[in-house]
């Protein structure tokens, strides 16, 4: 079996069609079929049923299709290694990042690595933490940068490293009551309305966890909107007597021009103020090659 069969036999079954394949591969439709008919002689199963002028991959194909998919993705792996040896002159990494660090805390050090090493390309997709967790597992990213707890399913799988950190403030606008106070307690929480993020986000997972912390019952709160972006919820904020919880990372072009107001608070006895940190985590699978790209991105990424 060569890699060559390999690639023929993955068109033709992705293609349920050997002159589609054929053309794809920029081969002769007579070569795609003595590739498909030698493995087939060779290990004397049939990885196609001929049926009329189509095709149908049989169980034998099905299998050969998935091991052959993970045998070819290793061998790119392996001459993106290769390649990488020449000083990191050519290459890809590709990020995947939760919104808020990819918006707020990420660009800089993209730059940073960006004028040392010009001709890497980098792709960075933006999804929630929950998407991002799901990805680096999956292999879509080389690396993930979440701000919340990985789900207990890829403790397993999934190396974390610490690589900075950020706050969840209580914020308001002009028209809340609460933007003149500036502070409550936590058992006031409960008594204005409230914009969230979705199910999946990193900073909706760390508030929750901080309500749990300070004795607050979730179901008390009224839930007026849920958003999917830190942008909407800033904007839902400047026009509504709502509250939100929302990184500290985001608000502060809206602080200096008044837009917005942090809120602090304290704890029943109006003595200790509470706050809600998190810590910003590199992901990476600990099973999956990891390119020497990523290891000088990592580096950057602890500066």
């Amino acid at each position: 079996m060569t890699l060559e069969q390999l690639r023929i036999f993955l068109a033709v079954a992705e293609h349920l069609h050997f002159t589609r394949a054929s053309e794809e591969l920029y081969i002769t439709q007579p070569a795609v079929s003595a590739a498909v008919q030698s493995l087939e002689a060779w290990y004397g199963v049939k990885l196609f049923h001929r049926i009329g002028r189509h095709i149908e991959i049989t169980e034998a194909g099905i299998l050969l299709q998935t091991e052959a998919k993970d045998i070819l993705d290793r061998i790119k792996l392996m001459e993106r290694g290769l390649r990488e040896l020449n000083d990191l002159q050519r290459g890809e990494l590709k990020l995947g990042t939760s919104l808020t660090i990819g918006n707020y805390w990420l660009p800089a050090k993209i730059s940073q690595f960006q004028e040392q090493y010009p001709n890497i390309k980098i792709k960075c997709t933006l999804a929630n933490t929950e998407e991002i967790c799901d990805g680096t597992a999956a292999g879509l990213f080389d690396l993930g940068l979440i701000e919340a707890d990985v789900k207990s399913s890829l403790q397993k799988t999934l190396e974390q490293e610490e690589i900075g950190s950020d706050r969840l403030l209580i914020v308001v606008g002009q028209a809340h009551p609460w933007y003149e106070i500036a502070e409550v307690t936590v058992d006031e929480l409960s008594q204005t309305a409230w914009i969230m993020r979705e199910s999946g986000s990193g900073t909706q997972q760390v508030f929750e966890q901080a309500l749990v912390s300070w004795e607050v019952n979730l179901a008390d709160l009224e839930i007026m909107l849920v958003l999917s972006s830190g942008e909407m919820v800033k904007a839902a904020l400047e026009s509504s007597v709502r509250a939100a919880a929302i990184s500290e990372l985001m608000v502060q072009k809206e602080f200096q021009l008044g837009t917005l107001r942090p809120v602090k608070v304290l704890d029943r006895d109006r003595l200790q103020p509470l706050e809600i940190t998190r810590p910003f985590l590199k992901l990476q699978h600990n099973q999956r090659f990891q390119t020497r790209i990523s290891k000088v991105f990592g580096e950057i990424l602890r500066q």
